[in-house]
């Protein structure tokens, strides 16, 4: 899944490992309710993976991460 409105970097740079962790961290164990599409095209799929904006307690998952201070910047 592609969070619609994070430009998550890549995994395999330390910027993406640091995102995956912190998603982690704000994640692990909470309840999240995820609605398919959302982003700043009307695409369901980007690289063969859903388009989804995601919210834990009614907040969107990007903006939680960026208040985490995670760097956007994927390709």
């Amino acid at each position: 899944m592609r969070l619609a409105d994070f430009n998550a970097p890549e995994l395999n740079s330390q910027a993406g490992r640091a995102a995956r962790a912190a998603l982690e961290r704000i994640a692990m164990g909470r309840q999240v309710q995820c609605t398919v599409g959302g982003g700043r095209s009307s695409r369901v799929v980007s690289y063969d993976r859903v388009i989804a904006t995601c919210r834990i307690g009614g907040r969107r998952i990007g903006d939680l991460l960026r208040e985490a201070g995670v760097e956007e910047g994927g390709r």
